[in-house]
């Protein structure tokens, strides 16, 4: 049978309440008393039930990361395993766990009940928000702590971001010092706040170079790598000179449908990703690419929404994040 505050109490020689503050770090307890309560913890490895320490502290000690329907290809794409990796981070130094949260379609309805009412939970970070993403709204009019990866269009909500404008502008300006002309784009969902951003980003850098903007050199992915194959298939009877690829996991399919197709990368097409993930400099060509700090966001919006949970206020937290122009041998520049 496991351990329970009465065991301790009875081994330790003093009662289960005074287990109960010990473990919950109640400060009047004498620290003559704490100390040999500790040392009996530590002893017999005793682990606290969390529901239990929960009701008391009205804390559970959990935090809640939830992929939204449409990205769920978590362990296709680098990107969400980077975050994960800086919010776990985050929370491991605070002491706190991570619950990790799919948010496919069928199950949506019943996993937000869960969150909000389960009790399992302190907080909730949404990674790559969807504009119409029904968990948002749900937490936006509930009471629970919480925070974005990616901004918001209309709810004034906590989030961190990065530039994802600016990031895209200087991708696509930088194709245009090249000398190109028919830049083409694959863009991110239509649906979701970064390939919104993005494709502003690309627009406003053609009209600093008066030119049009051309829906047929325009093509929607889903970030994956699948998406990004096909749709540069569809633009390739356009005769792009240079792509802007919203994430380089799309620019690994792009760059295949373009080898297949017989075109040289750069010499014919000019290609620039996003990101800069792990294997982007191992691409052949190596992939210019926009830089996000995807590890800190992970880590910063974790550490602002434990702040969040423990200082609440009518303040709301945007913190934006800058990119960087990762130039490399895939858009024909001097490789740096």
């Amino acid at each position: 049978m496991p351990l329970t505050l009465e065991d301790i109490a009875r081994i330790a020689g003093v009662s289960r309440s005074t287990v109960s503050r010990v473990i919950n770090g109640d400060e009047k307890v004498k620290a003559e008393t704490r100390e040999r309560v500790e040392a009996v913890i530590r002893q017999l490895n005793f682990q606290p039930n969390l529901a239990a320490r929960s009701l008391a502290a009205h804390h559970t000690g959990i935090i809640g990361v939830v992929i939204p329907a449409g990205v769920s290809q978590i362990f296709a794409d680098p990107y969400f395993g980077t975050l994960i990796q800086g919010a776990s981070s985050a929370c491991y130094s605070h002491d706190y766990s991570m619950m990790l949260w799919l948010a496919e379609p069928a199950y949506e309805r019943r996993m937000i009940r869960q969150i909000l009412h389960g009790g399992l939970l302190d907080g909730v970070l949404v990674s790559s928000m969807l504009i119409d993403d029904p968990i948002v709204q749900a937490l936006y009019e509930s009471q629970m702590p919480f925070i974005l990866i990616g901004r918001h269009p209309t709810l004034q909500v906590n989030y961190v971001d990065v530039d994802n404008i600016d990031g895209a502008r200087k991708a696509t300006l930088h194709l245009l010092t090249q000398g190109r002309r028919r830049v083409g784009t694959i863009t991110g969902p239509h649906n979701m706040i970064a390939g919104i951003d993005r494709l502003q980003g690309y627009r406003e850098a053609l009209e600093v170079y008066g030119l049009p903007y051309n829906p047929e050199l325009v093509a929607e992915g889903d970030f994956s790598e699948r998406s990004g194959y096909e749709a540069a298939q569809r633009l390739l009877p356009q005769h792009p000179d240079a792509l802007f690829i919203a994430n380089d996991v799309m620019a690994l399919g792009a760059l295949r449908a373009l080898r297949q197709a017989h075109l040289r990368v750069p010499d014919d097409v000019a290609i620039v990703g996003y990101d800069d993930g792990p294997a982007a400099a191992q691409f052949e060509p190596p992939l210019t690419t926009v830089y996000q700090p995807i590890h800190e966001m992970g880590l910063v919006a974790t550490e602002t929404l434990l702040d969040i949970i423990h200082n609440p206020g009518p303040e709301t937290r945007r913190i934006v994040m800058e990119t960087r122009l990762i130039v490399r041998a895939s858009c024909g520049a001097i490789t740096i």
